[in-house]
This record gives structure tokens, sequence and C-alpha cells, in this order.
């Protein structure tokens, strides 16, 4: 009762003080950059056009701010532990990312993002599209995207808790209680340690992520279907085209931007993947991602130099991508 009390004050104390924020800041602006009768015609404008130009940056101020604090400063201080020694007491240069190069956990860690990156985004994607495009089609679609949609509202690591049942496994000898064992053993198959199972474990794992992150491909993607103009698709089927050239050559050209922006952003999930590979291997077995290497450097092993080395090596994996998806997004916006 204490934590939801807490919790309540916090939402209300938050909430009095941005208004207080932004309304005496309005008022400091209103002023000092007074507009009335009591100064010339000339200061007047001048006051009015600073008035428009400062108004922004008194809202923005709060976000910059927090922004700066939790975003920027941390990009830099990560930097610089990179360059030094394991408790950060002494510089020691690019030795840490030598010791990256030469690793064999992260070069395997580095092999199985590669993985997760070829695999998960393009599944998810390919799959969130045909289950909007069929589900269109059936009077109970609305229920099946919702069903579909579900594993979105749920955390990466209670789906791991999840699908830890399905992989769960027993001896020879005993009953299964995994669905996937005990699929198997039905059908006449001796029981597998999945989770063990190397390579095959890292495929099982990412199967997790692609449950999750369909749902949401399917809900964008299911948007931008419902846009395209519906005199297009029956101009098309006038003219003879079927259901599935008009998939590959109306619609899937039609959301071309749509299906960019859904597999980078499920992309940049995939780089910073982490709650999955930590509940349900820790890494072990050759399963190891780089955000799972990086928590164990820095929190288990207390390395604060080679964990932020990862960390650095994931923030550059990431940046590509989304400086391609703004500049993307921001050359949608100038042709519309």
């Amino acid at each position: 009762m204490g934590q939801v009390l807490n919790a309540i004050l916090a939402v209300v104390v938050a909430l009095v003080a941005a208004g207080a924020y932004f309304w005496g800041s309005n008022w400091l602006l209103d002023k000092f950059l007074r507009s009335d009768a009591g100064v010339s015609p000339g200061a007047s404008v001048r006051n009015d056009r600073l008035r428009t130009s400062i108004r922004p940056w008194l809202f923005l101020a709060p976000a910059l701010l927090f922004l700066s604090l939790y975003l920027v400063y941390p990009v830099f201080e990560t930097v610089r532990l990179s360059l030094m020694n394991n408790n950060s007491t002494r510089f020691i240069g690019l030795s840490n990312y030598l010791w990256a190069i030469n690793d064999a956990n992260f070069r395997q860690s580095l092999l199985n993002n590669f993985l997760w990156l070829l695999i998960v985004p393009a599944l998810s994607t390919a799959f969130g599209l045909v289950i909007a495009v069929l589900a269109d089609r059936l009077w109970w679609g609305n229920i099946a995207k919702s069903l579909v949609f579900m594993p979105m509202a749920i955390s990466f690591v209670g789906a791991s808790v999840i699908w830890r049942f399905v992989y769960a496994y027993r001896g020879p000898d005993q009953a299964q209680i995994g669905v996937l064992n005990a699929l198997a053993t039905g059908m006449g198959f001796a029981p597998q340690n999945w989770l063990t199972n190397i390579p095959w474990n890292s495929f099982l794992l990412m199967v997790i992520l692609i449950w999750i992150q369909t749902g949401f491909a399917m809900v964008i993607l299911s948007a931008a279907l419902r846009g395209i103009p519906e005199e297009t698709l029956e101009a098309a089927r006038i003219d003879g085209a079927n259901e599935v050239q008009i998939f590959f050559t109306i619609m899937i050209p039609q959301i071309t931007s749509t299906l960019i922006v859904v597999w980078t952003t499920i992309t940049i999930t995939v780089l910073k993947v982490f709650d999955i590979v930590f509940a349900m291997t820790g890494g072990q077995f050759q399963t190891e991602v780089l955000a799972n290497l990086m928590y164990s450097w820095m929190f288990r092993s207390g390395d604060f130099g080679r964990g932020s080395t990862i960390a650095v090596v994931i923030l550059i994996a990431v940046m590509p991508i989304m400086i391609w998806n703004i500049r993307n997004a921001n050359r949608e916006q100038g042709t519309r």
C-alpha cells in the first residue's frame, strides 16, 4: 500500500511541478518582454518576435535537460570508461577494444547477434504482413489480430517464462511437461533438452522475440494496408489480376516505406536483446549476445572497462540504422 501511495504522490508532484514550470516561465516571459501600451510600437514588435522565438525553447527545456542527463551524458561517459581499466582508475587506451577483437566469446556474441538480425526482423515483418492481409478477409479477423497482438503486452522476461514451459525437459523415464517434448514423445521421438541443443537453441530463443514482435508488425502494416485506395485494387481485379499478383505488385509497393520502418524498428530491438537470453540460458551453450555479455562483464565481473567497450559496440551498431530511419522519415515528410 505504501508503494502505491508513493507512486501516486510522485505523479501528483510531477504534474504540479510541470504545471508550475510552464505557467511560471510563460508569466516571466510575458513580464520581461511586454508588448502593451507601456512600450513603444517598435519595442512591442521586437518583444513579440522574441517571445515567439523563445517560448518553444521554454517548453522544450525540461525535455532537453533530461535527454542530456540520461542519454547524451551516459554516451560520453561510456566511451570514457571503455578507455579505462577494469575499475576505471587508469587510462589504457584501446586495450579493451583489442581484447574484444581477440576474445572468442565476444566473436560468438557478434555472430549470434548477426543471426538474430538476419532472422528475427525478416520473419516478424513477414508474419505480421501475412496475418494483416489474411485477417482483413475474415469475419473474426479482429479477434485474430487481438490474439496475435497480445504478446506485445507481455514483458520479455514474462514471455521467456512462458516459453520455458514450451521447451521444458525431463528425463526419458519421466512425464514431459514441456509442450515441445510432449509432442516429440507423443510421436515416438526421444525428448530433447532444447535449450542446450547447439546450434538450434539460439534459433529457439529467436522464436520468442518473433512471437512478441509479430503483433507489432501486424498492427502497423494493417493500418498501412487500409490506406491503399480501394479503387486501385478493384482496377487490378477488373484487369484480371489474381490475389497473389495484387499482393506482390500493388500492395507491397504501396506500403514499402512502412515495411522498412517496421523492419528497422525491430532490428534496433534485436540489437538490444538481453532479457530473453538472460532469462532462458544466461548466455550459456553458445547463445550469448552482446547485451548479455555487456551485463556479465559490467555487473557480474565488475569490469567496467570491458563492459563499456561492448556497450560502445552496440551503440555503433545501432546508430547507422537510427540515422537512416530518421532520414527516411524526414524524406517521407518532405514529399507530402
